[in-house]
């Protein structure tokens, strides 16, 4: 690129996936420079949700510190030659501790390389972006924050469920479904969250699901609430499952739903019914009033 910023030409070949992408004349984009950290959001899984700026990135990176939920296609996209390190974090399993990750990203920039710490998601949403780029700041290194699709809207778009709908809700509350140390939060307003918000969506919270689905209910939600999970969203892996918040626990056992997945209650969920365009592709039938809307005004 061009040191003025202006235009990006870049054409390269990826020999892991065996096809050659192709970005020409994008303005305005900003230089990738050495010693730089770029903390990239990956979005929820299909590489076409990457944002021009982390294509950019993975184009011009010398290093890609990338987590566990960032596909592999979208992996396949890094420059030729660029060293690619895995830091992902799983559940229950051995996972490299989040202050030598930090390590990893300030060595790589001292040591004159263009950086791309690449997580799923969005870095800033329940992701530890926030907690890398402070690590930074304290060293002194310079970085940039380029947002990704987090699951909580990508994910839920992909099932055909909307994050918000006029006729459904005015407010939606992200909530993450274990705290530091891996259990259900304990400073979280249970009564509130039952009443508060229409919809509710959990990012990583099958671990915990039988007793999130009670507090909620002990806390006045209706067991008869819509409730879905969807796991592995945006990817071919995909599972949705439409349910009640009292059937939630046996469903998702039934569905053998994995992570990673994100939970949703609320009256959005029937929403599905009208706007699961994926299974429309697999021959679905959608119904254009899956609220009753219409139904009722005809019959009042």
């Amino acid at each position: 690129m061009d040191g003025s910023g202006s235009g990006w030409a870049r054409s390269w070949h990826s020999h892991a996936s065996g096809c050659r992408v192709r970005v020409m004349r994008l303005p305005a984009l900003p230089d990738f420079e050495p010693g730089w950290v770029w903390l990239v959001g990956a979005g929820p899984g299909a590489p076409g949700l990457l944002a021009l700026l982390a294509l950019k990135a993975l184009a011009e990176a010398d290093a890609v510190v990338y987590d566990a939920l960032v596909d592999e296609r979208s992996l396949a996209l890094a420059r030729p030659g660029a060293i690619l390190e895995f830091a992902g974090k799983r559940g229950g399993k051995p996972s490299p501790r989040q202050p030598d990750i930090s390590r990893r990203l300030i060595r790589h920039a001292r040591d004159g390389r263009r950086v791309l710490r690449l997580k799923g998601g969005d870095p800033f949403v329940f992701g530890r972006g926030g907690e890398e780029a402070l690590a930074l700041v304290a060293a002194g290194v310079p970085f940039r924050v380029v947002p990704g699709l987090t699951a909580g809207i990508g994910g839920l778009a992909y099932a055909g469920i909307p994050a918000t709908h006029r006729d459904v809700n005015e407010a939606v509350t992200f909530i993450t479904g274990h705290n530091v140390s891996g259990e259900v939060p304990d400073g979280l307003d249970w009564p509130a969250l039952a009443r508060g918000a229409p919809v509710l969506v959990f990012y990583m919270a099958l671990k915990h699901l039988p007793q999130i689905r009670d507090r909620l209910i002990a806390a006045g939600r209706p067991a008869g609430d819509a409730a879905a999970v969807v796991s592995n969203a945006a990817t071919e892996r995909q599972l949705t499952l439409v349910t009640t918040l009292g059937r939630l626990v046996e469903d998702a056992e039934a569905a053998r739903a994995e992570p990673p997945a994100i939970v949703v209650v609320g009256p959005a969920v029937r929403m599905a019914a009208g706007l699961d365009w994926l299974g429309a592709m697999a021959g679905r039938r959608l119904d254009p009033d899956p609220l009753m809307l219409k139904t009722r005004r005809e019959a009042g």
